[in-house]
């Protein structure tokens, strides 16, 4: 009697990551996203791309009148490009060659979006910071804006959950 011989485990059907976008804080748990990240790269052969981005500092106000020149865009951006360039050359391993960086102005959960459209990506991973109540009411969730407005898929990663990388 003949054995049929075993087929390689495939991998799941229609699921194509090859771009895949992590937004990065510098937290521990954007850090915690960044690996589930790059496991899911060195699965499917994707690139992985970190973002972060600065807000504009905001100058006070009397009376309408700002106290101060406008807000200038760039301040902290250098030494943060220095330190996520950092953070992506330590990611780079045999499986994952392709760990790039950027470096946006602006509000966080537009910048994602937009640069989830620009660069194609097919999954967003990133954390949330878990905020219940009253805070999560008067500060809202970055996660939960870049889910609602994403075009792809994105994996929030929280702080207390079930580990499975």
């Amino acid at each position: 009697m003949k054995t049929e011989p075993k087929l390689a485990q495939a991998k799941p059907s229609g699921i194509n990551l090859k771009h895949i976008l992590v937004p990065i804080d510098f937290s521990p748990l954007s850090k915690k996203a960044m690996h589930y990240a790059l496991r899911l790269a060195e699965e499917f052969g994707a690139e992985v791309k970190l973002l972060h981005v600065t807000e504009p500092q905001v100058p006070p106000a009397f009376d309408g009148f700002m106290m101060t020149s406008p807000p200038t865009a760039g301040r902290n951006d250098a030494s943060c490009a220095s330190r996520l360039k950092t953070l992506a050359k330590s990611a780079k391993t045999e499986a994952v060659a392709q760990v790039d960086s950027c470096v946006r102005s602006g509000l966080p959960e537009y910048e994602i979006v937009e640069a989830a459209k620009e660069l194609d990506v097919d999954l967003i991973v990133m954390s949330t910071h878990g905020y219940t109540g009253w805070k999560h009411f008067a500060i809202g969730s970055t996660a939960e804006r870049v889910v609602r407005a994403a075009p792809c898929p994105v994996l929030v990663v929280r702080e207390k959950e079930h580990e499975f990388i």
